[in-house]
């Protein structure tokens, strides 16, 4: 749900935008931290936020590091 705001963001599409990894943070709500595959070589850093339930709202992407690896370790951003 967050790969067309992503793809906004960085004024580009992407053929592969696939997650491998993911933590969460308890918040008023919950971050979530993905790692996600673009390309068979580069990964990309997301954070998004899921507000409670009855706010009713979709994820929101946050803010993302690019120019990952897939060993890099995925930390709070």
């Amino acid at each position: 749900q967050v790969k067309p705001q992503f793809e906004s963001r960085e004024n580009r599409t992407y053929g592969i935008f696939k997650a491998i990894v993911y933590k969460t943070q308890l918040v008023a709500g919950t971050n979530y931290f993905i790692k996600v595959q673009v390309s068979d070589a580069d990964y990309v850093h997301l954070r998004v936020f899921q507000s409670l339930p009855y706010e009713n709202q979709g994820p929101s992407l946050v803010s993302f590091q690019t120019g990952k690896t897939r060993d890099d370790p995925l930390t709070y951003f």
